[in-house]
């Protein structure tokens, strides 16, 4: 596989880099760790997309879930 064929983590991990771990330095593992899931939730509950029509993926995979279903 390359990234080509994995775009969205990619993207991820790139914007995890930009705006998460270039802006701090971390004392411990576990300090790293408690930050990181921060941010992972914070990505996923609460920062919008604009490739997901400016909701959060939460929200996106939810209204996905429900039109499935209906």
């Amino acid at each position: 596989a390359t990234p080509e064929h994995n775009a969205h983590i990619e993207r991820f991990f790139r914007t995890l880099k930009e705006e998460e771990l270039y802006y701090n330095l971390y004392e411990t593992y576990s300090e790293a760790i408690t930050s990181i899931e921060a941010y992972i939730d914070f990505y996923n509950n609460h920062r919008i997309h604009s490739a997901l029509g400016y909701v959060t993926p939460a929200e996106y995979y939810q209204q996905s879930i429900l039109q499935n279903v209906a």
